[in-house]
């Protein structure tokens, strides 16, 4: 095709495809715009643009995350998925924010929802030249923000008292049928201030019970999803030995298993959950476990940097959301002085 004076040409499986390019592609050139290849110009709804994007980071062999890929299938599955890009306008987005709202997700999630739709429009129009209107997303954040359905999360401070610790621990000892060493797997998310998940996954190769340190391969880090290993030492101060706690595993080891608690972190989750119903315990959550390791680092007396070698946090903003003092912890403090 040749138009003022651009030359293009495109293969078309068929010739009413080939019509169809073509009518867009002089549009483009009229409006001084430039031609798309026949790929993109089929592309019409939200849900192509979102498979172009997964393709876009697939080429490149970026693996995307199982929370934002889960995301990305349900926005396809969603009426908002089946709405023509170039219609995608703030009110669109606000009436599958309340639908996502009205099904039972918090402002934090449909927020997130929200971030992922501009995202997507935001890459696909740099990379493809595809005419999308992502100021429109912004507009429906402020929408939706006023209406109480997109904000921020709130910043939990729960911990467990010492009666509920031992409540949970006494009840666990005493379930002959449990093959999950619970009450251990609590003292080492005191002691070492770690996710349920990387205390099923840790080796033994990784444990150096002579210098007592513990690699944590690819831990958790908002800012870096791969390769985030961290080297953390293995304390006996928070109430808890972690060294003696891992020791305890050590005749259970097999050849077959390298891992050091070989559990499934969701039945860890699943055995804390029942537990705490059963005990009358409210609002406890086995995630808890680490608010109460780190705040129990700060209470020993350590500093900033002292307590994040432990728990992993890369700066004091995020390390502060999970410390929750005790006021009577300035009792033992000034008692160690």
């Amino acid at each position: 095709m040749r138009r003022k004076g651009r030359y293009i040409s495109e293969t078309c499986l068929t010739r009413e495809d080939a019509r169809r390019w073509a009518t867009g592609a002089e549009c483009d050139i009229d409006r001084g715009a430039r031609p798309k290849k026949i790929k993109i110009a089929g592309l019409k709804t939200l849900a192509d643009l979102i498979d172009l994007h997964i393709a876009d980071l697939g080429s490149v062999g970026k693996a995307i995350g199982r929370t934002k890929l889960d995301m990305l299938k349900l926005l396809k599955k969603d009426p908002v998925g089946k709405v023509a890009f170039a219609d995608l306008d703030r009110l669109a987005i606000i009436a599958f924010g309340r639908r996502r709202a009205k099904g039972g997700a918090g402002p934090v999630t449909v927020g997130m929802y929200i971030g992922t739709i501009k995202t997507v429009l935001i890459a696909v129009t740099a990379l493809h030249d595809i005419e999308t209107h992502p100021d429109q997303i912004d507009l429906a954040r402020a929408a939706l923000a006023h209406l109480g359905l997109v904000g921020k999360s709130n910043e939990r401070n729960r911990r467990p008292t010492d009666e509920e610790l031992q409540r949970l621990f006494d009840y666990f000892d005493t379930m002959e049928r449990l093959t999950i060493p619970m009450t251990r797997i609590m003292q080492f998310a005191i002691a070492t201030a770690m996710r349920q998940e990387e205390i099923c996954r840790v080796v033994w190769d990784d444990y150096a019970p002579r210098t007592r340190m513990l690699w944590i391969r690819n831990r958790k880090d908002p800012r870096h999803k791969d390769g985030n290993d961290q080297r953390i030492p293995l304390l006996a101060k928070a109430g808890f030995d972690a060294v003696a706690l891992v020791e305890a595993q050590r005749p259970l080891r097999t050849n077959a298993e390298l891992r050091i608690f070989p559990y499934n972190s969701k039945s860890v989750s699943a055995a804390f959950t029942r537990a705490c119903k059963a005990l009358g315990i409210v609002d406890l959550h086995f995630h808890d476990l680490r608010h109460e390791g780190t705040s129990r680092l700060f209470e020993l007396g350590l500093q900033i940097q002292q307590a994040a070698l432990v728990s992993g946090h890369k700066d004091w903003k995020m390390l502060k959301r999970y410390t929750h003092l005790r006021p009577e912890s300035l009792h033992d403090f000034f008692d160690r002085l």
